[in-house]
């Protein structure tokens, strides 16, 4: 079992589902990720580099792309979420909408590939 299929089991609803999901639709996405570490977090990881990790807080779900050039593909359209350099910030009341998703973690996955 990996270390993200163990965090995942770990999470107590509702977090696990939110959290489930934006894994779930970053697999669809990029098949040839497989699960990892990065920085010390549970993630999925795409040719030896963290593709995103997403982790519960006390206060918020994190969705770290391990990339500020990736976020800012689609920081203009998460007017109403908490954001920094590098992390996005939600829960599972008001989850990231699947096209932003969808739009973050393809550009994730060219970074890493160069494209």
């Amino acid at each position: 079992m990996s270390e993200l299929s163990e965090y995942l089991e770990s999470l107590p609803e509702p977090y696990r589902a939110s959290v489930e999901r934006v894994y779930a639709r970053a697999r669809a996405l990029v098949p040839d990720a497989s699960d990892g570490v990065g920085y010390g977090m549970p993630a999925l990881v795409l040719g030896g580099k963290p593709l995103l990790s997403v982790m519960v807080a006390k206060t918020h779900i994190g969705l770290y792309p391990f990339s500020p050039a990736a976020l800012d593909t689609v920081r203009d359209e998460l007017a109403d979420f908490s954001l920094s350099k590098g992390t996005l910030r939600f829960s599972s009341d008001h989850p990231v909408p699947d096209d932003v998703l969808d739009r973050l973690v393809l550009a994730r996955r060219d970074e890493i590939e160069g494209r």
